[in-house]
């Protein structure tokens, strides 16, 4: 079970993973070894999976950011998974969800008239409900 220093470290790097064991000890009252070792055990024990970087879309050319449900229009999911697996350039997630829709697809495009091309090609495959992302 996590205590609540494990909770704080997991809080300050979720604000910044790339703090050194030394600033990140400081904030949660621990040395840095002592801090070190906590993180040793919380990726240990699979709690911290990874580090990442979180990218501007914007700044990288993609300004349109879309959620689009999608309802398979039958149980072979297959040639829709296909589909977006060769669309990976616009695609952030795919999740398979429960509800009223089957996933919920998760975009990136550099234009409108890119993604209506990509909602086109989409329609051969499943019926979908678009949404656009105005402010986060």
């Amino acid at each position: 079970m996590l205590d609540s220093t494990d909770i704080q470290i997991l809080d300050e790097l979720s604000k910044n993973s790339r703090i050194t064991m030394k600033e990140l000890g400081e904030k949660v009252h621990l040395s840095g070894p002592a801090t070190s070792a906590r993180v040793a055990k919380l990726e240990d024990i699979g709690v911290i999976q990874g580090y990442t970087i979180k990218i501007n879309q914007a700044k990288m050319g993609y300004s349109v950011h879309a959620f689009i449900h999608i309802y398979t229009k039958t149980t072979d999911h297959q040639p829709y998974l296909s589909f977006i697996k060769k669309q990976e350039q616009y695609v952030i997630n795919n999740y398979k969800i429960s509800g009223a829709s089957c996933y919920l697809l998760e975009c990136k495009f550099p234009t409108n008239k890119i993604l209506d091309e990509f909602l086109t090609e989409l329609s051969n495959f499943v019926s979908y409900q678009l949404s656009i992302d105005i402010n986060k």
